[in-house]
């Protein structure tokens, strides 16, 4: 049964990998149209959370529901259907086209031995031209830039058709133009309805386009809410050990300014 409108919830879930565990007692939900975003420094769990969330790994201990039902009762196919994901990064090995590349996002949908129908392409089609890079259909994904191959893999994700989608460190390869089209991208998909979850390194994002924030450090969220709740000098300082002023632009943006610790090092 769906709780409300919630899209995933997750209670009270651990993973260890064998006797190293890598967190705990993690719980939190998100509804329609929520952006997410995962704050926390290097090897704190942040990635590994994510594969959990998309069943990629199975956790210790508690439950993720998605729309009501347990992900451990469905199949990688159906967990496909309702779950997107796009890793921290992705090499291509041969040379596909775009369009092939972004038809590839409707495979939860056909067997073995089907090929993709006309209602499979328009589909694919339609994403491309909603990131605006329909341009790019017969173009070598290979030859693509950073940036480009960055919304070609979002198209093929957005082909599938998920409640959710999973970016894990979505801007930690663009350049600082890419990084704001991409988070403008995230709205506007989120204002569409598309629920989304991503880590980042980034805590300025949090302002720029998320509507709950967690902050991960020792095995757990050391917070998790609104922005202007959670994104504070206090729990910055608290999750990367460094002094953060918080710098207000206007009434709707702050930025993240992170102090010099003034360093010795015996050289």
């Amino acid at each position: 049964m769906v709780v409300e409108d919630k899209i995933l919830e997750v209670n009270n879930i651990s993973f260890s990998y064998e006797d190293n565990l890598i967190f705990e007692n993690i719980s939190f939900s998100i509804k329609r149209g929520d952006v997410l975003c995962i704050l926390g420094p290097n090897g704190t769990g942040k990635t590994t959370l994510i594969k959990c969330l998309n069943g990629l790994h199975d956790i210790d201990s508690g439950e993720i529901l998605i729309n009501g039902e347990n992900i451990e009762t469905l199949s990688f196919s159906q967990i496909s259907k309702h779950i997107g994901y796009i890793p921290q990064s992705h090499v291509p090995s041969f040379p596909f086209t775009v369009f092939d590349v972004v038809l590839m996002g409707r495979a939860p949908y056909l067997n073995l031995t089907q090929s993709p129908r006309a209602e499979d392409e328009k589909i694919a089609i339609k994403s491309l031209k909603t990131l605006g890079i329909y341009d790019l259909k017969d173009k070598e994904y290979t030859n693509l830039s950073g940036g480009e191959r960055q919304l070609v893999f979002l198209a093929r994700v957005l082909t599938q058709q998920p409640d959710i989608l999973i970016l894990d460190e979505p801007t930690s390869h663009l350049d600082f133009g890419n990084q704001i089209k991409l988070l403008e991208i995230i709205d506007r998909l989120a204002e569409a309805g598309l629920s989304v979850i991503m880590s980042s390194h980034f805590p300025d994002h949090a302002f720029l386009s998320s509507t709950k924030v967690a902050i991960m450090k020792n095995k757990k969220f050391i917070d998790f809410g609104a922005p202007g709740d959670v994104v504070t000098e206090d729990n910055l300082k608290e999750a990367y050990s460094i002094d953060v002023k918080l710098i207000e632009l206007d009434e709707n943006r702050k930025v993240c300014v992170p102090m010099k610790t003034n360093l010795k090092l015996d050289i």
